[in-house]
């Protein structure tokens, strides 16, 4: 049997006895802890090294890339949650319900365009010419990225 088989057969089994779900689950949900914290330290280095008027070094540029990474790694995840949850694509049409409605679609959809503010920024960072302009980059498209992020977690499954 060719390894590519084997490996769909393992996966398959894998996900037959329910734990893929539920270690996805718990992995994005750990990861989410990191990935704010990242995303804040990056917004809040921004901050301080705009109005410091400090110069932009390869530390901040690693700050900045840290909280990127993160939040990519985190959506990365969470749509791999989103199709093998319950919570997902199968109950994305139930509207009426505010939970549901938030963990089968404001929170995916949000998110991901939180996620496209923050990759805006690490961009728009990179052809910045001065320090100021890369740092005010950070701070404003990873600022908007972590108002909106915070705006649809789902806080009841948090505390």
């Amino acid at each position: 049997m060719p390894f590519f088989l084997s490996c769909f057969f393992i996966i398959f089994e894998f996900q037959k006895t329910n734990y893929m779900y539920e270690f996805i689950q718990k992995f994005h949900s750990g990861w989410a802890y990191l990935a704010l914290l990242l995303l804040v330290i990056a917004v809040v280095n921004s901050f301080i090294g705009k109005n410091s008027k400090k110069e932009f070094t390869p530390k901040d540029r690693k700050i900045a890339l840290f909280g990127l990474i993160g939040t990519h790694t985190q959506l990365l995840v969470g749509l791999i949650l989103y199709f093998v949850s319950p919570l997902g694509l199968a109950s994305l049409g139930q509207m009426k319900d505010a939970s549901l409605r938030l963990t089968s679609l404001e929170h995916p959809l949000i998110n991901i365009i939180a996620i496209v503010f923050i990759t805006i920024g690490w961009s728009k960072h990179k052809k910045a010419d001065s320090s100021e302009s890369k740092f005010k980059s950070i701070a404003v498209f990873y600022g908007i990225g972590l108002l909106l992020i915070l705006s649809r977690l789902p806080w009841s499954l948090w505390f």
